[in-house]
């Protein structure tokens, strides 16, 4: 028998007679197995397997024989017929029940592809299938079991750890991560947690398997953390890397310990460096609650008379903010590069109150921080033009301008900020508080928010409690402070009022911001169906929402109550809307998969629209996946969903310059409707922020654009509005600014996020167009020493210094033109000359030959051509030096370098992840130079210097507004 299946197994055709054989039972099992065994060869089986699969039941019978010797055999020849019906799961039970026979690694034969193709399929089957079983807490059978682990050895053996720990992160087996970064020889293995931990914040882990991850990672990293070297960079890595995993895992108990280590083992710049990371990334109630933990017993009445100590002082000072504030604003002062000239021709041909709107608010965000309120200054009479509602935004947009000079906040404002005499309307009162929060935005700074809360309890007119609202929900950001929100829904139930209450919905959101607060949402959701204002509805969608921020599955339940209201469109909003917040930056792919279903499903344009923008959210910081998702949403007919996909484009590639999303956002400006116009314009700004012609070529062209749709008298009012605000968003904060939703170690940053979230809301109300500011990031290097101040410290940028400048200024073509004008002369005065130079010409013959004269404009090209040859032969140096505090955009990091030679300073992290970094003096005896105080202004000039040691100069004057003159 065994000779006859070899010869046929050369040319193998019409398998029928031996599968006949095997239901035989007058057949020997000798010689069952014999043709099991020939039949089991890809050579046969492609040629014969819907022979097999007519008797696939004569090979079950023979596989699930447990007397019958070659059964092994026998259930993979059937796995792998049913792999050819491609029926996956069927051919996975069997290579299971084939007792080892089958190999996860493909056989090496001439027929290596089939069996590679077959393997890998069922692995993926037995991947899959192991995975959903995890994820729904199923037992696992131990064959499959045996499987998965037999995959994870076959990893481990050929080093390929990387493998084992994504394949442990998809099947939930915190034991193999343990094991694969312990089984890395490397002597340090830091470099592998810290690649571990990066992989968490990519992955789509939920929250229960991410906290084990974390866990782990936090006390292999504790029990490798030794601190031998003073300020060292691995120190630091090691020691930040822990931190980030504490803030997820909710422990400000430990991240206090870590600082009284570090302060007790005379680490302190490691220390200040942690915190103002901590600063940077910690969400604020951990930063309250860590605060209180380190000084408390500073602050008890009992150590009074103990002076705490000067690194005490100092990581205070970090902790609270203050520093990195100050610093910032030092910085954003020092760099303005703000054109003024497109200020002034944007003024000049705007006509109209919602475009004089946009400007205001576009002034405001072009300053953002810079403390430069000289557009204002030099055009009172202008400014003073708006009226009601504009006039609330004009006053709030100095919050934008001073952003951060909280120290003068008062001094500033004090013009129009609320006082005994009652303003019947209150636009200039209400602006003036909205503008206080927005300086003081995400500081939780107590005086600040007593203040605020104060004035909301005073105030007689909507706008004012709306700006108080607005104000307060800035100032107290993400405390998630159950009086702050008690004040807030005090003022929405005793009011009813629609803008009052519409600025309350929204900040009781911000306040409790990713509190999963149950009894906030009852009420909340409660009274979007009991009131009748749609304002009121909005602002409580919104603030809904952000109460889910970063939740992830845990915001489930809430989703699908909110779902359940089939007949309210309102309420299917804010679902959609709590998704966007609850899954910002997760990437998860089942959630952009519901979120498409609605895009498509639901009849409500306004549910469409926010499904669309919801899978920007979602997808943040991936601008490959979201374009894939969201690419034929821009050939919709549905003018709403066209917008919500230009948005969330923008959303998804905001700073990056994308050039693909760029190309698929351009026809959009061409879009008949202006809504969607709009869109593009504000979506294509947010990618576009601090490039140039250099690291995206089609930035020039769309300045060009953003000019002509302003200019354009037959441009409609809504497309000039998103032009104007696009221009202020593309030039933020003196061009010194990129916006993202993601901070330096790539995590969904809160404030950015949810500054994004209600900016979007200007769909309604342009007052929110001032919450983008939050999500405005300086693209700076500062670095610090002991003392927090700034040393004079020379950074490498390797190169040309043409690459990352800012665009040129524009030129003033009325100037020019002036210039080029040429004088009226009356003929007789020609004849009069002609004649006179005449003679002039005889008399300088008789003298002297003359050449003959140039031409005057032939000889201004041979100059600039000239100038132009001497440029290029000038070639421009391959690097260039910057200096602290440096601008550096966020392509320019990986440039960048200390100097080789001749510097004082090292970095006690590496310098390309930008932001403050603190630097240690490799020569304490040398004398010090330190980078001088920059000016900043709107403080009058009699206070004195501030305590920070900068200048002061005059304030503006305050805007007089007369409704009798409009």
């Amino acid at each position: 028998m065994a000779q006859v299946m070899h010869i046929w197994r050369n040319n193998p055709k019409n398998a029928t007679p031996y599968l006949e054989s095997l239901g035989d039972p007058q057949r020997q099992t000798s010689e069952k197995q014999i043709i099991i065994d020939n039949l089991d060869d890809w050579k046969v089986i492609t040629a014969t397997w819907f022979e097999m699969a007519q008797y696939l039941s004569v090979l079950e019978t023979l596989a699930n024989d447990q007397n019958f010797a070659g059964r092994g055999k026998a259930a993979l020849l059937c796995s792998k017929v049913a792999y050819c019906l491609e029926n996956y799961e069927k051919a996975l039970a069997f290579a299971l029940d084939s007792d080892n026979n089958f190999s996860s690694t493909p056989r090496q034969d001439d027929f290596k592809e089939h069996d590679s193709l077959y393997v890998n399929k069922i692995i993926e089957q037995a991947l899959d299938t192991y995975k959903k079983k995890r994820n729904q807490k199923i037992d696992v059978e131990p064959k499959l079991a045996a499987l998965i682990d037999r995959i994870f050895q076959q990893n481990l053996e050929r080093r390929d750890f990387n493998s084992v720990i994504g394949l442990a992160f998809d099947t939930r087996r915190i034991d193999m991560v343990e094991t694969a970064i312990k089984s890395n020889e490397a002597p340090d293995k830091t470099p592998v947690m810290i690649e571990t931990l990066n992989k968490v914040w990519e992955s789509q882990l939920d929250i229960e398997f991410r906290t084990l991850v974390l866990d782990l990672i936090f006390h292999m990293l504790d029990a490798d953390l030794q601190i031998e070297k003073k300020g060292s960079q691995n120190l630091a890595l090691k020691v930040l890397s822990i931190c980030q995993c504490l803030i997820k895992l909710e422990r400000p108990a430990q991240v206090a310990q870590i600082f009284n280590n570090l302060l007790s083992k005379k680490n302190t710049l490691v220390a200040y460096q942690l915190a103002f990371d901590l600063y940077e990334n910690a969400p604020q109630e951990f930063l309250e609650q860590l605060k209180e933990l380190l000084f408390k017993k500073e602050d008890s009445p009992e150590n009074e008379e103990t002076k705490p100590s000067p690194e005490n002082n100092n990581l205070k000072s970090i902790l609270s903010g203050e520093e990195t504030i100050k610093h910032h604003m030092q910085f954003l002062i020092k760099n303005n590069h703000t054109d003024m000239l497109i200020l002034k021709n944007i003024k000049d041909v705007v006509r109209g109150s919602c475009a004089h709107n946009a400007t205001v608010i576009a002034n405001g965000l072009m300053h953002t921080g810079t403390t430069c309120d000289d557009f204002l200054r030099e055009n009172l009479d202008w400014i003073s033009k708006a009226t009601n509602w504009n006039k609330f935004n004009a006053v709030a947009s100095l919050g934008l301008i001073h952003k951060g000079h909280e120290r003068e906040a008062r001094k500033i404002l004090d013009p129009y900020l609320p006082r005994g005499d009652v303003d019947p309307y209150g636009f200039k009162e209400g602006g003036s508080l909205y503008a206080y929060g927005l300086i003081h935005a995400n500081h939780d700074n107590q005086s600040v928010i007593n203040y605020l809360t104060d004035q909301l309890n005073k105030a007689t007119t909507s706008a004012v409690r709306h700006g108080g609202c607005l104000g307060l929900g800035l100032a107290a950001l993400g405390t998630r402070s159950v009086k702050i929100y008690e004040h807030l829904r005090e003022c929405l139930y005793s009011q009813n009022e629609a803008v009052s209450g519409e600025g309350a919905g929204i900040a009781m959101g911000l306040v409790l911001a990713g509190s999963m607060n149950q009894s906030a949402f009852d009420e909340m959701r409660s009274y979007i169906l009991d009131t009748q204002h749609d304002k009121i509805q909005r602002g409580l969608r919104t603030g809904i929402a952000m109460l889910a921020y970063g939740m992830l599955e845990k915001a489930e339940p809430w989703i699908e109550i909110l779902e359940s209201f089939h007949s309210e469109s309102i309420m299917r909003q804010t679902a959609v809307c709590m998704i966007a917040m609850a899954y910002a930056g997760s990437g998860n792919a089942e959630v952009v998969k519901r979120l498409l279903e609605k895009v498509a499903a639901d009849p409500s344009s306004d549910v469409k629209r926010f499904a669309t923008i919801a899978i920007g959210f979602v997808l943040s910081g991936n601008p490959e996946l979201c374009l894939s998702h969201t690419g034929m949403l821009f050939e919709h007919f549905n003018g709403h969903i066209r917008y919500g996909a230009a948005i969330a484009l923008g959303i998804a590639c905001a700073g990056s310059g994308y050039k693909e999303s760029v190309s698929r956002l351009e026809p959009l400006l061409q879009a008949k409707e202006n809504f969607v116009r709009q869109g593009a314009l504000i979506a294509l700004s947010f990618v576009l922020i601090q490039h140039t012609e250099s690291t995206c070529s089609n930035v020039v062209e769309f300045r060009k654009t953003i000019t002509k749709t302003i200019t354009e008298k037959s441009e409609d009012t809504i497309t000039k509005f998103g032009a104007i605000v696009a221009q202020g968003i593309l030039d933020a904060g003196g061009r010194n600014v990129t916006l993202s939703l993601h901070n330096r170690d790539g995590q969904p940053d809160m404030p950015s996020v949810l500054g994004t979230f209600v900016f979007l809301q200007h769909w309604y109300w342009h007052s929110l167009t001032h919450f983008i500011s939050l999500a405005f990031q300086p693209t700076c290097l500062i670095g610090l020493n002991k003392g927090l101040k700034m040393p004079k410290i020379v950074f490498r940028c390797n190169t040309k210094a043409s690459y990352f400048a800012y665009p040129p200024p524009l030129e003033d073509k009325k100037k020019v033109e002036v210039e080029k004008v040429e004088v009226a002369v009356l003929s007789t005065t020609n004849k009069k000359k002609g004649g006179e130079k005449k003679k002039e010409q005889g008399f300088n013959q008789k003298k002297m030959e003359v050449d003959e004269p140039t031409d005057e404009t032939h000889s201004d090209d041979k100059e600039k051509s000239d100038e132009r040859v001497n440029k290029e032969a000038v070639q421009e140096p391959s690097f260039h030096n910057i200096s602290n505090p440096a601008r550096v955009v966020r392509l320019q990091l990986r440039k960048l370098s200390m100097p080789t030679e001749g510097s004082q300073y090292t970095p006690i992290k590496s310098i390309t992840r930008g932001g403050i970094i603190m630097f240690e003096r490799l020569n304490e005896d040398e004398e010090e130079e330190l980078v001088e105080a920059a000016i900043a202004g709107g403080i009058s000039s009699d206070s004195g210097d501030s305590k920070d040691g900068m200048k002061t100069v005059a304030p503006h004057e305050p805007f007089n507004f007369s409704l009798l003159n409009y």
